[in-house]
């Protein structure tokens, strides 16, 4: 009863988006505010709705309920809790119900938080909303239907895949969806603002925060999934540039130039154009990696493998949407009022040569993904694009980008000066030649270009701080003077300042992991011992173990420096009888934000195993700096100037309206 519960739910769900994406166009055609209210209604019940049925979902795998063919396939009565939780979303039909639940909750949202916006334009983004739910409801329930029964259920269920058996399953794919739907808001904005003809600047004030949020979870999300590979996987990366991975990465970096474009046009009224066309290309490149994954076009520890007939069922969906908002763009965009203009040299300029390179970038990245599979189908020719295309392409175009950013928020809106911002960024050029004089002095072998590439990481953090100390007044006032100025700065400010420290603080991190690197490879015996970096690691004994639904084998190693003992690390491989494979558990040790990670290979008939040891210096600074980054996109968010709705007038200004 529980699963034919969730599917009607499902079922209401969708007929509540067909009236949200209908009725509330008529109504602002007509002018009906009663009509034009039905977006808000109608929002809100098919959150309730769809959170239900997720929630039913979630409570079939909870109770292991194996006549129900998601449970079966994906679940396992022994597996612990959590997993049982996770699993729900731990195949392409839960992880759907996940992607829509979202979707309805950002459109929750907006019906519930956006009293301030324009009736006529809240039922215009709520109906846009309605039309991409409708589309992954149909698709949910004629292709993908996790509600589905078995006539004669089965005992015990197939188990989850191994590898998906994790922690960070709980916290990686709700993230990365909040990122992918959440900029669904920022494209049914910019469909809304094409329909009614009308765009400015508090047109730009509105979309930002959605836009933001969406930001900070990608960001988070990209992290955690790095994070996960890292240690999940075994093999010590952290990024592979596979082509799920940069399904995510394409529409971050095209959500990040469409944070730059929206604060150009919310404040100079200016980029109006691109920016809308930038938010349709976000939740595009969204939608695209959501096919990627879904189609069964691409091999990946990542990807769901699925019926190739869901695929096509998915790439109708993304022409109708892509091929129809970008139409609209197209015949619409012209009439659009151009708004100010600005001097190459200003922090307009700055922004737009922030978008020209990060746009650059995503088409890089977008082009190294797709070309092989076009190739493919064109030709059936196979070929592989990887990390060194990737490297040799997209890392150039990031070198000044990262060189310009510090200078944006040191010039002027509309003319700035550039002699006089590099003036000012003095001190942080110096920190960035000491920090490259420094590494060349003390560091032996790597790449020549890493103390310049980390140098260039100072200069960008120093510049984040310069930009905090010219606003202050820092070092030219009184330090309580300096201190109240700094009480009284925007959150945006701080917002923006760390979220630029954070790309220099990654950019160590992926420097120094990558070039001072140490490793250990080897098969090692009992009482064997591996020198690493300093570190000793002794091979104790190998164990075993019986897990709830695992059988897992132990290895002990005593991990010491110079004689002195640290601790004691466990690596092991579990082994799922259920279905039949086994996983890779690293064991990891930090000392500071530097690593020691350990992982297994087989064991060998004369009682050694294979072992991966690396020393891995400075790589916790590749998750410290995302992490940085989005703490500086809730600092901007909570900014009382960046909320939802036009800015209202000042009280003076209302008292003269009122005289008047």
């Amino acid at each position: 009863m529980i699963a034919e519960t969730g599917h009607y739910a499902l079922v209401l769900a969708l007929a509540l988006a067909l009236i949200q994406s209908t009725v509330p166009l008529v109504g602002a055609r007509r002018g009906d505010v009663a009509l034009m209210n039905v977006a808000r209604s109608t929002a809100l019940a098919q959150l309730l709705f769809t959170g239900a049925s997720f929630a039913l979902l979630v409570a079939l795998h909870v109770i292991s309920d194996f006549s129900v063919v998601n449970v079966f396939e994906n679940s396992h009565s022994l597996k612990p809790l959590i997993y049982k939780i996770t699993g729900v979303w731990g195949n392409h039909e839960g992880s759907m119900l996940l992607w829509v639940s979202i979707l309805a909750l950002f459109g929750g949202l907006v019906a519930a938080f956006g009293n301030n916006l324009p009736l006529s334009l809240r039922a215009h983004v709520l109906a846009v909303q309605a039309w991409v739910a409708s589309a992954f409801y149909l698709f949910i329930l004629f292709t993908s239907n996790p509600f589905l029964r078995i006539a004669n259920p089965p005992i015990e269920g197939r188990d989850l895949n191994p590898v998906l058996q994790d922690i960070g399953l709980a916290v990686h794919p709700p993230m990365l969806y909040l990122g992918y739907v959440g900029f669904s808001i920022s494209f049914s904005f910019a469909v809304a603002a094409l329909l009614e003809g009308r765009i400015d600047a508090a047109w730009a004030r509105w979309v930002r925060p959605w836009t933001l949020v969406a930001w900070i979870f990608l960001t988070l999300g990209i992290a955690m999934g790095s994070y996960w590979a890292y240690y999940e996987l075994g093999w010590g990366g952290w990024w592979f540039w596979d082509p799920v991975e940069n399904a995510s990465l394409m529409p971050w970096l095209a959500g990040t130039a469409l944070l730059h474009s929206a604060v150009v046009m919310e404040k100079r009224n200016a980029l109006k154009v691109w920016t809308v066309l930038l938010s349709i290309l976000t939740f595009s490149l969204s939608l695209l990696g959501t096919f990627l994954v879904r189609s069964g076009v691409l091999t990946s520890v990542h990807a769901f493998a699925t019926d190739p007939a869901r695929g096509v069922f998915i790439l109708l969906i993304l022409c109708i949407f892509i091929g129809g908002s970008l139409s609209l763009y197209a015949w619409r965009a012209s009439s659009l009022k151009q708004g100010g203009l600005f001097a190459p040299i200003s922090r307009e300029g700055a922004l737009v040569l922030n978008n020209l390179f990060l746009t650059a970038a995503c088409a890089t990245v977008f082009i190294g993904t797709l070309y092989p599979l076009a190739l493919e189908v064109l030709t059936g020719d196979k070929i592989s694009v990887g990390a060194p295309f990737f490297n040799l392409t997209f890392a150039p175009l990031f070198v000044p980008l990262m060189l310009a950013v510090p200078f944006g928020p040191l010039l002027a809106w509309k003319r700035g000066d550039l002699y006089g911002a590099a003036q000012r960024l003095t001190a942080a050029g110096i920190a960035a030649l000491v920090a490259i004089a420094v590494l060349w002095a003390w560091t032996r072998g790597g790449a020549t270009l890493a103390p310049l590439a980390i140098g260039l990481a100072v200069f960008v953090i120093a510049g984040a701080l310069t930009d905090l100390a010219e606003r202050t007044g820092l070092f030219r006032l009184p330090l309580a003077v300096s201190f109240r100025r700094a009480q009284g700065l925007p959150r945006s400010a701080w917002g923006s300042a760390f979220a630029h420290a954070g790309v220099g603080v990654a950019l160590i991190g992926v420097v120094c992991e990558t070039t001072w690197n140490s490793e250990y490879i080897a098969t090692m015996k009992p009482d064997q011992v591996a020198k690493v970096a300093g570190y000793e690691l002794k091979l104790d004994g190998i164990s075993q173990r019986q897990g709830p639904n695992f059988r897992e084998m132990i290895a002990q190693f005593s991990v010491s420096r110079d004689g002195r003992p640290l601790q004691v690390m466990t690596p092991s491989k579990r082994s799922f009888t259920t279905r039949g494979m086994s996983t890779t558990e690293a064991a990891l040790l930090t000392r500071g934000v530097s690593q020691l990670y350990i992982s297994l290979g087989e064991a060998s008939a004369d009682g050694g195993i294979a072992v991966r040891i690396y020393h891995k210096p400075l790589v916790l600074l590749i998750w410290f700096g995302p992490v940085l980054m989005a703490f500086g996109g809730l600092l901007s968010l909570s900014d009382r100037r960046l909320r939802v709705g036009a800015p209202k007038p000042a009280k003076a200004a209302r008292a003269l309206q009122a005289a008047e």
